[in-house]
């Protein structure tokens, strides 16, 4: 009868375990200085070893050889215990006896000697799930149990134990298995069952793991059962409902363009095929993550789980985004997946929370923003970014702004500025009336304040220039502090809508936070 490649290759002494060096070692020197607690805990997730390391223990401790920290295997002892027909090792399984009687019988139990071997012992799985009424049965056993008796309580959820249990046994916590010891296990594996696949395949099957071996492990035995005896990276992945790094970086690549209708479409393809968005969310959760690490370590690293190749992509992705944007990204793809855990509209809350991430990345740092409103005119600027120049503030006199190509600039800039107001997209108008534009053959060149550089990136700009100009023009832009020639005689202000708008207490409110601020121009919504 066939047997899964989990329990085939499960370890039958401490030498074969991976990943738990400090429960091996901890429980290889009790046993060396016949040290044996009568109660231990387990405690750690699924299929970290910790039921394999309590059969290991048991087969240390009944050994005919033993006590010894590396069992014979050969004796009747060792090979009961391994095919879990051993008379002095009982397996309980907590979450079908959890009440008090399956308690008190157990108590009971104890009371016999072993019939052949050297200790009876109790390996109770998960063990968080017995009654309160129950662990108070077991209590005073659990105490002060015959010197044969030895209690293992494994469990996944080690809160859960009352204190009062807790207190009285060894307590052991189990790690999730490193990825790289991970993979070269199921290395091993693979060459002794004589199936082909490269470093790819294994970093999708520990990845689907998590951490657990015997996740891993199931995940290659549905591989090799789906795919023969030649595993490849795309229909294992398709296999186990993972995604690609590639499907992934289509988000990526959309952030970077700041394409809204991309992003919708990913989420159509996504529909269409008929995968999960929870699982793409969740996915998607752990890209941001695995690109912020790439981009704070700068090269590879164990702390993600990836193969090189893969590692090699995050950080050529990565270098496309600051370290804040991802860090915002990352923040919003878990509130997205949280968000999706209960959605009875799945594909809505998806669509809005990737197009929210687009916005994101067009929002302008609080620290630029107050550098705009704080900074002085002339002299040093205190290590704040400068304001760019502008019109004499209101209600003060200043010198004329300098000229900058009065007759080549002029008339576009003062168009473009004007399409732009008409179609209320003030953003993009205020850039342009705070930068300098400038024709030169195929090429515009733009000189604008660092704030406002993200604006002439975006698509109307490019847009509107065609339109005006009758061609297609290389945008250029240049980071500095523009000297502009005023866009347009701006009509001028009635005198009593201006001291009223200066007069007003949230004006003068904010003028008093901000001494160094200016009011450059009054618009009268009215004639809007």
């Amino acid at each position: 009868m066939y047997q899964v490649i989990a329990r085939k290759y499960r370890p039958q002494m401490f030498a074969e375990l991976i990943g738990q060096e400090h429960v091996k070692t901890t429980l290889e020197n009790a046993i060396a200085q016949r040290r044996i607690a009568h109660g231990y805990i387990f405690a750690g997730q699924r299929g970290t070893g910790k039921t394999t390391v309590a059969r290991i223990l048991a087969r240390c401790l009944n050994c005919e050889q033993g006590p010894t920290a590396t069992p014979c295997g050969k004796c009747a002892s060792c090979i009961e215990i391994s095919g879990g027909s051993s008379m002095d090792v009982i397996e309980i399984d907590a979450a079908s006896n959890r009440g008090i009687n399956e308690m008190r019988e157990l108590r009971e139990n104890v009371r016999f000697r072993p019939a052949r071997d050297r200790y009876k012992v109790f390996i109770i799985d998960e063990a968080h799930q017995i009654t309160t009424e129950a662990f108070n049965a077991l209590l005073k056993t659990l105490e002060e149990p015959p010197e044969w008796v030895v209690f293992i309580l494994c469990t996944t959820e080690s809160h859960k134990i009352p204190q009062t249990i807790a207190s009285r046994c060894q307590q052991f916590s189990f790690r999730s298995v490193d990825f790289g010891q991970l993979v070269a296990r199921m290395e091993w594996i693979i060459g002794q069952e004589g199936i082909q696949a490269d470093n790819d395949v294994l970093s999708v099957l520990a990845q689907a793991g998590e951490g657990s071996v015997r996740d891993s492990l199931s995940a290659l035995d549905q591989a090799i059962a789906c795919c023969g005896t030649k595993l490849e990276a795309q229909e294992v992945r398709a296999l186990l409902g993972m995604f690609s790094l590639e499907s992934l970086d289509e988000v990526a690549k959309a952030l970077v363009a700041s394409d809204s209708q991309r992003m919708l479409e990913v989420v159509a393809e996504l529909e269409s095929n008929g995968r999960s968005l929870q699982h793409f969310a969740r996915e998607l959760a752990r890209y941001f993550r695995n690109l912020l690490v790439a981009k704070i370590s700068g090269k590879e690293t164990a702390l993600i789980a990836a193969s090189t190749n893969e590692q090699k992509k995050l950080s050529e992705t990565a270098a496309q985004f600051s370290e804040e944007d991802l860090t915002r990204h990352l923040q919003l793809s878990l509130d997205l997946f949280k968000d999706l855990q209960s959605s009875l509209q799945p594909r809505l809350h998806l669509e809005m929370g990737l197009l929210r991430m687009v916005q994101a990345g067009k929002l302008q740092p609080i620290e630029e923003a107050l550098a705009s409103l704080s900074g002085s005119s002339g002299g040093s600027t205190g290590g704040r970014a400068p304001r760019p120049a502008a019109d004499p503030p209101i209600g003060k006199s200043s010198a004329p702004a300098p000229q900058a190509s009065p007759v080549v600039e002029g008339d576009l800039r003062t168009r473009l500025h004007a399409t732009f107001v008409e179609a209320k997209q003030m953003h993009i108008a205020d850039a342009i009336e705070n930068s300098s534009i400038v024709e030169s053959g195929s090429e515009l060149i733009v000189t604008a304040p660092k704030m406002y550089g993200m604006y002439f990136k975006e698509a109307a700009f490019e847009a509107a220039v065609k339109r005006l100009t009758g061609r297609s023009m290389k945008i250029t832009i240049k980071a500095g502090e523009a000297a502009q020639a005023p866009v347009a005689a701006a009509p001028k202000r009635d005198d009593e809508v201006t001291e009223r708008a200066l007069s007003n207490p949230e004006v003068k409110r904010f003028q008093e936070l901000f001494p160094d601020s200016q009011v450059r121009t009054v618009r009268n919504l009215r004639e809007n």
